[in-house]
């Protein structure tokens, strides 16, 4: 036996078979994908293996036992490091990387402990095939053949390659048709083509989105527009002007989720200064109010505000497009008088803030460096929400008025922890640490809001200002699914997942003596077009998707970045119509038929104009394209 030969490339047939077997095992243990039927299971079983009998194909054109050892296990190596990133990432973010998240380096730094949260010491076992590849090389003894028979086992080896991708997308497009035009849905992509295809797709993507902006004319904008002016709805005659000539504070209430309000955790209240304001004389508050974030997390909050746009499918709009042409907020408030700032106590790099803010029109950027951080003040994303707002208050008293300022706020971030002195409540006692500390940071964050409230009428701010207030994106993913069933008493299906993006959005107005809970559906591409109103300012000639969410003819329609939608009657998730009021699957799949197509159209609209950065091409005083022979930024 010691003496056995293997057929020749042994040794590369059991790479093959390990990595795929590996990476299939990997698709089961670490990402949530939905699996509705057998044909699924084995396409998933199934996409691993063309790209890998390609890459590890390469093999073949060694001469050299020791070369083609040496490629076979680069190969292995970095389909582990692929494969791996991925898992790590989809822990925190619950999605996949796209290519533009891998050049975000000035973001790994202060996403460390977060990171750090995401590995384990039995995350050795992902990298299983290259041990298996290793034992492989060290006692499989291999057969030589002729170069002739060699030529001819390389053809034969890739058109079986070529075989097994075709099978692949034929199954992939028979089980999900037009998949190749949902890039934003990377879970699709990853369960149909795989996880490295999807890689390979996703560059395609990016470098594409590049030519569009080199080949766009301002052309493609018509068809946009023509749609955005026959959505568009009438500002409400009540409401458009009630905040006018005020200043505006805009706070983002980092990772909060409006399951927390008006809710009690073991008997203990989660968020009593925030419940409180729900039903305050001067606060009309939307609880059916969605996140529409996606990779980009709070700065792609940031961009759904200031545009009234969709963040990009992949990647963030702030790093991959900061040198575009917006029409933002900010920038129209700076036209009409108002100094527009935005506070935040974290690096001024961080989500390429400093870049982009300035394309956004912001007047000026209060980082980390402008504010005193003392001792026990600092969190592990820079500084702690009390301290932040009672200096960022400090900061808009010497603001130039009427102002335009945006606080961020930080402390009730992933992993969500706390000095002991901040613990206002006790920790929840299921199996996820990350949920069971949640409570107790939105707990702070509910403090730190009150804080600022309070700071705001000493200072003498508060009367002449509107302060809005909203929830960034989720807090706590469907990783968790598991502690959430426990703690909301349900089991967590793709509707209840969908119900758990809702955020909180304020408007809080001093002497408005007219608040209310308001039901009406919104989202946070509806805030621009909204809080604008509320200060007395146009938008009929502005580029956006949203509508204000006290007019009359808003539409209650709210697409997810990643294709799900909900409306007054439905909610469209996992690919599965359910009734809005049941929780449970309509009869007729096909009433959410038109709703899903005009959210991939709407969705694509908006990738259209941020990829060709069509923006630079229109003139938002009068609403129409500029001439061709206008220079252009």
């Amino acid at each position: 036996m010691k003496n056995k030969e293997w057929p020749k490339h042994s040794v590369l047939a059991i790479a093959v078979i390990a990595t795929w077997l590996t990476t299939y095992v990997v698709y089961k243990m670490a990402f949530s994908i939905t699996i509705d039927n057998a044909l699924q299971e084995f396409i998933l079983f199934l996409n691993p293996l063309s790209l890998l009998l390609f890459a590890y194909g390469g093999a073949l054109f060694f001469k050299s036992k020791k070369a083609r050892n040496r490629y076979i296990l680069v190969i292995a190596v970095v389909t582990s490091i692929i494969l791996y990133g991925n898992v790590a990432f989809y822990r925190f973010f619950t999605d996949f990387i796209t290519l533009p998240v891998l050049f975000q380096t000035d973001n790994f730094g202060d996403l460390g402990n977060s990171a750090a949260e995401s590995v384990y010491w039995s995350d050795i076992l992902y990298f299983a095939d290259i041990f298996i590849i290793l034992l492989a090389m060290r006692f499989v003894k291999e057969k030589e053949t002729a170069l002739k028979s060699a030529a001819t086992h390389r053809k034969a080896y890739f058109v079986l390659s070529a075989a097994v991708l075709f099978f692949n997308l034929g199954l992939a497009e028979a089980e999900r048709p037009q998949l190749l035009t949902r890039s934003f849905d990377r879970e699709m992509l990853v369960k149909n083509l795989g996880m490295y295809n999807y890689h390979l797709y996703d560059v395609y993507i990016q470098s594409k989105s590049q030519a569009q902006r080199a080949l766009a004319d301002g052309s493609e904008l018509t068809e946009v527009t023509n749609y955005v002016r026959s959505n568009q709805a009438e500002p409400s005659e009540e409401m458009f002007g009630a905040a006018e000539g005020r200043n505006l504070i805009v706070v983002t209430l980092e990772s909060l989720q409006s399951f927390t309000l008006n809710s009690e955790m073991n008997g203990q209240t989660i968020t009593p200064f925030l419940n409180e304001l729900t039903k305050d004389e001067d606060t009309i508050y939307f609880p059916n109010f969605y996140h529409q974030t996606g990779l980009g997390k709070t700065s792609d909050s940031e961009f759904l505000l200031e545009t009234g746009m969709y963040p990009l499918s992949g990647g963030a709009v702030f790093f991959t497009h900061s040198g575009n042409t917006f029409n933002s907020m900010a920038e129209k408030m700076g036209t009409e008088g108002y100094s527009t700032n935005v506070q935040h106590a974290n690096t001024k790099s961080f989500w390429n803030r400093d870049m982009m803010y300035e394309s956004l029109g912001i007047d000026k950027f209060y980082d980390i460096q402008s504010y005193t951080v003392g001792e026990g003040e600092a969190v592990n994303w820079g500084m702690k929400d009390i301290p932040f707002f009672e200096q960022s208050v400090d900061q808009m008293a010497e603001m130039q008025q009427p102002f335009y300022t945006r606080l961020l706020s930080l402390t009730n971030h992933h992993p969500f922890t706390l000095d002991e002195e901040d613990k206002f409540i006790e920790e929840f006692d299921s199996n996820s640490g990350t949920l069971n500390r949640y409570f107790q940071t939105v707990r702070y964050l509910d403090e730190a809001v009150k804080t600022l409230f309070e700071d705001l009428k000493e200072q003498g701010l508060y009367e002449n200002s509107i302060i809005v207030m909203y929830g960034d994106h989720y807090g706590i993913s469907d990783n968790h699914n598991e502690a959430m069933a426990q703690y909301l008493g349900k089991e967590i299906t793709p509707y209840e997942s969908a119900q758990l993006q809702k955020v909180p959005f304020f408007v809080h107005i001093p002497g408005y003596e007219q608040g209310y809970v308001d039901e009406e559906i919104g989202g946070q591409v509806d805030m621009r077009s909204t809080i604008l109103h509320l200060m007395g300012m146009e938008t009929e000639k502005d580029i956006q998707f949203g509508g204000d969410l006290f007019s009359e003819e808003h539409e209650e329609f709210v697409i997810f970045r990643d294709g799900r939608f909900v409306t007054d009657e439905y909610v469209y998730a996992a690919n599965v119509c359910y009734d809005s009021e049941t929780g449970e699957p309509v009869e007729d799949q096909s009433v959410c038929d038109p709703y899903a197509e005009r959210a991939l159209e709407e969705l694509q609209y908006s990738e259209t104009i941020i990829n060709g950065d069509l923006l630079r091409f229109y003139d938002e005083e009068n609403g129409q394209l500029k001439t061709v022979d206008e220079p252009q930024p």
